[in-house]
């Protein structure tokens, strides 16, 4: 196949705690809004959270947002441990730790409520959620399984029943699944004369569902259901809603799931129009990590004020003007990072996280100097002893017996990405590299943490090496039997490192290069 040589640096610098952004007028719920920047939270310095020996090892790295809070002074954004909050008087971030409630800690894999939810609408209450029938799993019955809204009206105590959608349907060409997950309502919003809401489902093993937004317009009693053929087997994480209640935009934040992997990219953030003959069909216009400035493969959660759209994601947060989103200069993002301070005396770092012998030293040039810190892993699963991986000037080589194949399930993924799979390939191509969000390392709860580049277990299966899990990738050569990369990270022992987390600016390439794996996919 072919050789890339893609020369780049990237230099460590000290790093603020509190980072601006570029000055921008907010608008709040389509009202203008005079923030007093006293109100905001003073800088305090967050430690990267160790979880318990119960919990998972990459949950310290999982800072996908849970929840927005917002008011006239500040954007909160809630991670399961700590608060990403936005200052709107000088726009400056800092870290909090957590105030997520506990009934929005439960894992994605397991926020399958049954319980009625509320929402009010010109001053009345509307119940509502979203049930499988059968209500517990049984044999899978094409002509009866289905997935059903109930709503209970103001004036009635009797839910009506509203069928979203069946096996049988599920099970038409393209079969999606064996059996119906069960669902979940992520969102429920008013938009003019109507309520909306947008569901979502248990994915893998079998299970699966079609991406659906509902309508109910209170006035009629009539719904309306909309199945994007795009999204046919995606998750909506969320969803607002722009334009007149004649001709709507539904932006919506998408992944998928896996058996064991709750958090999947998919399309990314995604605006959709639907035609005014067929709702099932219309323009379909995708944001993501390879065609726009998202910081994130993976929108958690939206926020809409006035004609600004917040899209919080488990690497980081975007501002987008929407009114010109096409433009790169209608987006302010930030990324969020883990720093540590360089000991005087140096950090030893290691080419793999097993190795016993540095590969090199690396020395502060200045005081306060720190390094941004990638990621944690254990280098034996029963002791729990483990090593951090830290970005480096200095890349590592090595080459894999993996190499590249056609990758099958592309319908799921943008189209700017190409579809070869590699030992990269929860990667992204920024223009420069290939670069890896904390929301494209797959979570894995099933499978000893995330694959990366080069991981391998012992005998026992409790040892565990890697030569790199988030480190930006140069590739070198590749074929279809091996695949040679540089890697720029390396792995120190814990107890040199107090990593503690911060939100810096998004940066992009100035001359960006076209991703080399587009002219490797056409020999497939």
């Amino acid at each position: 196949m072919s050789f890339i040589d893609i020369k780049s640096l990237v230099k460590i610098t000290g790093i603020l705690f509190i980072v601006s952004a570029c000055s921008t007028q907010i608008d709040n719920n389509a009202q203008a809004v005079k923030s007093e920047v006293k109100n905001c939270p003073q800088p305090a310095l967050v430690p990267l959270s160790v979880p318990g020996e119960q919990a998972d090892f990459y949950e310290r790295f999982d800072f996908h947002i849970r929840n927005v809070v917002a008011d006239a002074d500040t954007v909160k954004f809630q991670t399961r441990n700590q608060d990403f909050v936005f200052c709107r008087g000088n726009n400056t971030w800092t870290v909090q730790s957590g105030s997520l409630p506990e009934s929005l800690k439960k894992p994605p894999y397991s926020d399958y409520s049954q319980d009625l939810q509320t929402i009010k609408f010109q001053g009345k209450t509307y119940q509502y959620r979203v049930l499988r029938k059968p209500l517990t799993a049984t044999v899978p019955d094409p002509n009866k399984d289905q997935v059903f809204l109930e709503l209970i009206t103001p004036n009635s105590k009797q839910p009506q029943r509203q069928t979203l959608y069946t096996l049988k349907e599920l099970q038409q060409k393209p079969n999606l699944g064996v059996q119906l997950g069960l669902p979940r309502i992520t969102a429920a919003v008013i938009h003019g004369n109507k309520i909306w809401w947008s569901v979502a489902f248990e994915q893998g093993e079998g299970n699966n569902g079609i991406a659906t937004i509902v309508g109910y317009e209170p006035q009629t009693n009539k719904f309306t259901l909309i199945k994007p053929q795009e999204l046919r087997s995606q998750q909506i994480t969320d969803l607002v809603v722009t334009g007149n209640t004649n001709n709507p935009t539904f932006w919506m934040g998408t992944k998928v799931s896996g058996e064991g992997n709750p958090y999947l990219p998919a399309k990314g953030l995604v605006a959709y129009r639907p035609n005014s003959q067929n709702s099932n069909s219309g323009a379909l216009t995708s944001y993501n990590v390879y065609n726009s400035p998202l910081v994130g493969a993976i929108p958690d959660k939206l926020r809409l004020e006035d004609n600004r759209l917040w899209v919080g994601t488990g690497n980081g947060v975007c501002q987008i003007n929407l009114e010109n989103i096409d433009n790169p200069q209608s987006w302010s993002c930030w990324r969020f990072a883990a720093m540590a301070k360089l000991p005087q005396s140096g950090l030893k770092t290691y080419s793999q996280l097993s190795s016993q012998t540095p590969a090199l030293t690396l020395s502060p040039t200045q005081n306060d100097e720190t390094i941004e810190v990638l990621w944690w892993s254990p280098i034996d699963f029963q002791t729990r002893k483990g090593r951090y991986e830290v970005k480096t000037t200095k890349g590592f080589t090595v080459k894999l017996d993996q190499g590249a194949s056609r990758y099958e399930f592309g319908r799921i993924l943008p189209q700017e990405k190409p579809l070869v799979y590699w030992p990269g390939f929860e990667w992204h191509w920024n223009g420069e590299r290939f670069v890896r969000g904390f929301d494209e390392v797959g979570l894995n709860y099933s499978g000893g943490g995330p694959s990366g580049i080069g991981v391998t277990f012992g005998t026992n299966g409790n040892q565990r090496n890697a030569n790199a899990i988030r480190g930006d990738l140069e590739l070198l050569e590749i074929s279809t039997k091996s695949t040679s990369v540089k890697y720029y990270s390396g792995w120190v022992d814990e107890n040199n490192l107090n990593p503690y987390l911060t939100v810096l600016p998004q940066t992009q390439p100035q001359n960006k290069q076209p991703n080399p794996l587009a002219v490797i996919a056409k020999q497939f």
